[in-house]
């Protein structure tokens, strides 16, 4: 069990404890701390496509939970689609009689079997799904329940009814979106909210020091719906992981050399990963861990999800909570990244400077 210092300094929906290395976060508006870092375990059971991401067995699972948990992570997340269900199974082994001591996550709308309605966000599918994850999770409830991305083919209304009918009847606490659009969250927001249904809580997304597209409209919806936010791939599939150099071949077991995602603007990638390696030359910290620490100090981010294969991963990971950067730092990497301003955006940011009466007229 997790216990929290008294001594603590609240800003928004940040909290950062005065002692210890692992900082717990406010999941949203709901009460619920979080660490800052999330277990992933996408990596789990490596079955299919899934092979390609992480082949980690029950055996080796049980350790890095058990490390994670002893590290002071809270937050795990998963998906029923991962391995086919065999990440959620391990997974729900591996947290045992600890799982009461976590915040659980899982998701749902990717294929689960050969049929015709055996994917999507369906009342039917949802319905199925959330069942058959309870029972490989071995849990009677899940903390967190997100949709896994968009279904075209199915109501905005009758997700967010079917979602708010699970939250009710108590197989789910709080819910979630992942890989959607701005207008899109907001909207089923707005129909969750003309019901009195319940909103989502948070967003996952992938954000990166490499890739940082949510910026321009994901991250002020997120502020303005009080969101909490997840990150996914937060070394950007391993390229900011120190093992891609300009001109130089990846090493055998580097994940983008048979499995190249997510995208990622590589050459201007090469010259983030430089800056990367001359400040973590200040910390004596590795390329990844300068990374996962960038994602820290955004007040933005709920959690980082680390995904990782082997024990040294995680170890490098857990050991990123301990970097705190100076603001000429923060600058650095702020501008070798920041990403190229889009249309409408500059046009908004343009004519806003006439709008401060205490701005001299041009």
């Amino acid at each position: 069990m997790n216990h929290y210092p008294l001594e603590t300094v609240i800003v928004k929906y940040k909290i950062i404890t005065l002692g210890g290395n692992m900082k717990y976060n406010l999941l949203s508006d709901t009460g619920l701390f979080v660490s800052e870092l999330c277990f992933g375990a996408m990596s789990f059971g490596g079955t299919g496509m899934w092979q390609n991401i992480g082949q980690v067995q029950q055996d080796e699972a049980n350790k890095m939970v058990s490390r994670a948990l002893d590290a002071g992570i809270n937050f795990f997340d998963t998906a029923n689609v991962y391995s086919k269900g065999l990440s959620e199974e391990i997974l729900g082994k591996a947290l045992g009689s600890r799982r009461k001591d976590v915040v659980l996550a899982t998701k749902v709308r990717g294929r689960m079997g050969e049929g015709v309605n055996d994917l999507g966000l369906s009342r039917v599918h949802i319905r199925q799904q959330v069942e058959e994850s309870l029972k490989r999770l071995g849990t009677d409830y899940i903390d967190l329940y997100q949709i896994h991305g968009l279904d075209i083919y199915t109501s905005f209304e009758d997700t967010m009814q079917t979602l708010n009918d699970l939250v009710r009847e108590g197989k789910v606490r709080y819910i979630g979106a992942s890989n959607h659009m701005a207008w899109q969250i907001t909207k089923m927001n707005g129909i969750a909210e003309k019901h009195g249904w319940d909103k989502f809580k948070t967003l996952q997304a992938y954000y990166s020091v490499g890739a940082r597209d949510l910026e321009r409209e994901t991250v002020p919806m997120l502020k303005d719906q009080n969101m909490g936010l997840m990150v996914w791939s937060p070394l950007s599939g391993g390229f900011l992981s120190g093992k891609y150099k300009r001109n130089q071949s990846p090493q055998s077991d580097a994940r983008r050399k048979d499995f190249d995602f997510p995208p990622i603007n590589k050459e201007r990638a090469y010259d983030i990963v430089e800056v990367m390696e001359e400040i973590g030359a200040n910390h004596n910290a590795s390329v990844a861990q300068v990374a996962l620490a960038w994602l820290r100090h955004k007040e933005v981010v709920t959690s980082i999800i680390i995904g990782v294969k082997r024990m040294d991963q995680l170890e490098d990971n857990i050991k990123s909570t301990e970097i705190r950067f100076s603001q000429d730092e923060l600058n650095k990497l702020d501008e070798i990244s920041r990403p190229e301003p889009e249309y409408p955006g500059w046009m908004t940011e343009r004519m806003q400077a006439d709008r401060n009466p205490n701005t001299p007229q041009q």
